[in-house]
């Protein structure tokens, strides 16, 4: 972890496209300017933890249901034409 003294009006950037910059620090807190692209997504850290482990949920129960719905309808009961554009095989994402 790189850390960093920086003062008020002060900043670091990240890559070409990230700069913070330390707005104010009042007592222990820090206000923080963020500017990077509006197609950066920006969370605070806990918000993104939140959204991580739902996403996780959700393509755990995807799965799940594929699975279910696999085994009512077994690939040798497809016809010739729906063999032909069913997938060769499905991947779960782990991170």
């Amino acid at each position: 972890m790189l850390v960093l003294t920086r003062k008020p009006g002060e900043g670091i950037a990240i890559g070409d496209d990230i700069k913070i910059v330390v707005m104010q620090v009042k007592g222990k807190q820090v206000r923080l300017g963020i500017r990077a692209a509006p197609t950066t997504t920006v969370h605070r850290e806990e918000v993104w933890q939140k959204i991580h482990e739902e996403n996780q949920i959700a393509a755990q129960v995807q799965s799940e249901q594929l699975e279910q719905v696999r085994a009512h309808f077994p690939l040798s009961s497809w016809s010739s034409s729906d063999k032909d554009q069913a997938p060769l095989k499905t991947r779960t994402r782990t991170s």
